[in-house]
């Protein structure tokens, strides 16, 4: 069963700690409950959002860059 990974706060979904990077997962990988999946940035401040679940990243529902609202679905795992 799917399992979704939900942005605790409003602000803008990166996949990325920096442009420079490697995104901190990608889909295909497996994530472990606790790994950093992305960060969600508000009004300048960084906060990382973390697996909750064990499993495999099938998807990115919303895109790097893009504004998220707080309950919205960033990622799904199997």
């Amino acid at each position: 069963m799917a399992h979704q990974i939900k942005s605790p706060l409003p602000g803008t979904f990166y996949r990325k700690p920096s442009p420079e990077e490697a995104p901190f997962k990608s889909e295909g990988e497996t994530v472990a409950k606790g790994d950093t999946i992305g960060l969600v940035e508000v009004m300048k401040t960084f906060h990382q959002l973390h697996a909750d679940a064990d499993g495999i990243l099938t998807s990115f529902e919303i895109e790097d860059a893009e504004p998220v609202a707080p309950g919205q679905v960033i990622a799904t795992l199997d």
